[in-house]
Order: C-alpha cells, then structure tokens, then sequence
C-alpha cells in the first residue's frame, strides 16, 4: 500500500523556494512497501523504513536553519524545509548520503516539513512496526 504526503508551504517562502524548484508540485513524500521516498524540488531521497529508528514531531523552526534543503553544521541532519512551523525528523540506524554529489557526507536524520507531521509520524512508525531488515540499510540522496 502506498501513502503520499505533502510539503506544508509557508506563503512567505514560497518564491525563495521556487528559485530552486521547489514546488508543491514537485515536492512529495512517498511511503510505499518497505520504502521511504522523498522528493524535494531537484532533490531524491531514498531509504528503507528498516533504516529509521526514531520518528520525531519537532518544531518550530527558526527560517533560515529551516527552509530550504539544507545540511546542519550542528548535527549534521539533513533538511527538506518549507515552513518554521514545524516537522517530522527521522533518525537513521545508518547515515544517508545528503546534498553534495558525492555521496561522503553521510546524515544521521533527515526533517521534513510534512502537512500532516501527526499522520505521516503515525504512518511511519506503523511501517517500522512490520518493515522486514533489508539488505542494504544506508538510503540514497540525489540532485
């Protein structure tokens, strides 16, 4: 069974977001079988629900370390940000590769500014609940 979420556009932000190609409409998450999917603007996401350990409601956010896709200098999360008013961080069992193409900076969490955190928080933790161990834990990150 597959589930999409949206992102919860803040007005204020939105031609900020828009200069990068972030949009509502080419920005959604998936939950599909054992998969969690992420597309924010030109940015892909990709990792296996066995790979989340820990799903958190966090917010609010202050601006500028929130909107955007962006990497934390403090804990090195990754961020898909369209609003301060709050989000869903997902912690990982393994790092994910994040924003540069290389693949070398690996992030232990990734927040999302879901329209609906309580129903895509409830959905996730459902999955990891009866989510099979994969082969290969570490999730993708593309531009």
């Amino acid at each position: 069974m597959e589930e999409r979420f949206g992102f919860d556009f803040d007005p204020r932000f939105r031609p900020l977001l828009m200069m990068v190609g972030v949009t509502p409409q080419t920005s959604t998450i998936r939950l599909s079988g054992s998969t969690l999917d992420a597309r924010f603007g030109p940015w892909r996401f990709s990792t296996p629900i066995s790979n989340i350990t820990g799903v958190y409601i966090t917010g609010p956010y202050r601006w500028y370390t929130a909107i955007g896709a962006r990497g934390s200098f403090a804990d090195r999360g990754l961020t898909f940000g369209t609003t301060t008013k709050g989000g869903v961080c997902l912690v990982f069992d393994r790092p994910v590769p994040g924003l540069e193409p290389t693949g070398r900076v690996l992030h232990p969490g990734l927040t999302l500014t879901v329209d609906t955190p309580r129903r895509f928080a409830d959905a996730v933790l459902a999955r990891m609940a009866v989510s099979p161990p994969e082969g290969n834990p570490l999730g993708t990150t593309s531009v």
